[in-house]
């Protein structure tokens, strides 16, 4: 019996070592608790394997976002462009926020997917750059799988509340620096490319 117990023993401290190393190593590669919570007005990414980037966010040292553009949208909806970079990889990445400035929720986001049924749900896969001098017109860019280079999840905007958005384009040539920057539901913006 005196066995017996010393076997119950080791097998629960083997267990409670294995309890220790499995926690020790969730903790490894953490970033010593400064993991930051997304915000309501972070973007959220598309998990496609196209090039993106965040639409940018305001922070204590840069104050607030400067604004290159207004559209008015439906309802109370304001878009906002903060910017339009064109980056040595060939693509023009349009930034900025979709603000809510009433106190009623707005749920219809979906037109902002344009008439592609097989865009991205809840996204800004209907955005478009027109390029009036050369004449044409850029749509968000797609993987192979027809997700977008932009933000999606969209469902709703609470009164009040801004969600930062972002699309990718392919760029218009380098002597375009001026586009007018359209999203299903909202007025038209000019605005200016730079980088």
């Amino acid at each position: 019996m005196g066995i017996r117990q010393k076997v119950k023993v080791r097998g629960g401290a083997a267990v409670a070592v294995a309890a220790v190393l499995a926690l020790a190593l969730a903790g490894c590669g953490g970033d010593g608790g400064k993991t930051k919570e997304p915000t309501k007005s972070e973007a959220p990414q598309s998990q496609g394997s196209s090039p993106q980037q965040p639409a940018p966010t305001a922070s204590k040292d840069s104050g607030p976002l400067e604004v290159i553009a207004k559209a008015q949208g439906p309802s109370s909806l304001v878009l906002e462009i903060n910017s339009a970079v064109r980056d040595q990889d060939g693509y023009v990445t349009v930034s900025g926020q979709i603000k809510n400035t009433g106190s009623e929720p707005f749920g219809k986001l979906g037109a902002l997917r344009g008439e592609e049924r097989t865009a991205s749900p809840g996204s800004v896969a209907g955005a478009s750059l027109v390029d009036a001098v050369g004449k044409k017109r850029y749509l968000v860019l797609r993987d192979t799988e027809g997700r977008c280079a932009c933000t999606t999840g969209l469902a709703s905007i609470s009164g009040g509340e801004s969600i930062a958005f972002f699309a990718q384009f392919p760029s218009p040539p380098a002597t375009t620096t001026e586009v007018v920057f359209g999203l299903p539901t909202f007025a038209a913006a000019a605005i200016k490319i730079s980088g």
